[in-house]
Formats: C-alpha cells, structure tokens, sequence
C-alpha cells in the first residue's frame, strides 16, 4: 500500500513540474525571450501542451474570464496539493 502511495505522491510532483515548466516557458514566449521557432522550444511546448491542457481545458471552463490572465494553473496546483496532502 505504501508503494502505491508513494507512487502516487511521485506522478503528482512529476506532474507539477511539468505545469510549473509549462507555465514559465509560456511567459518567456509571450514576452519575447524565447522563440517557438526553435524545434527544442517548440517540441518541448507541445509536449508539455498535450499533458497540461486536458486538465487545465475544464478548469478554464468553469472559470470567469479575467481579461488576459489566465488563473487555471494556480487553481490545478492548489487541487494537486490538497490531493498530495490528503493521501
């Protein structure tokens, strides 16, 4: 059972990251630092857009528009750390 738990814990944290990477890269790219015609950037964006938006597209539903701030992520990394910390 702790394994699972463990297991669990790890895909969460995997997951955060891989959120927290999105994000930043996603600022970087709209002020300019970096540019989407690099393959790396652009690969990396894609990736990071398909394991990202399935999760974040429900949450972007559900919320008011704030103009051009988007505060899904911040709402997912709350839920993931309450989920972290209730298992």
């Amino acid at each position: 059972m702790f394994a699972i738990i463990h297991l669990i814990d790890s895909l969460i944290s995997i997951y955060l990251w891989c959120l927290f990477i999105f994000v930043i890269l996603t600022w970087l790219i709209h002020f300019g630092i970096v540019n989407t015609q690099n393959r790396l950037i652009f690969l990396a964006m894609d990736v990071l857009y398909k394991i990202t938006d399935p999760v974040l597209r429900p949450i972007r539903n559900i919320l008011p528009n704030f103009g051009g701030i988007d505060i899904s992520p911040i709402i997912l990394v709350l839920a993931l750390i309450f989920i972290r910390n209730l298992i």
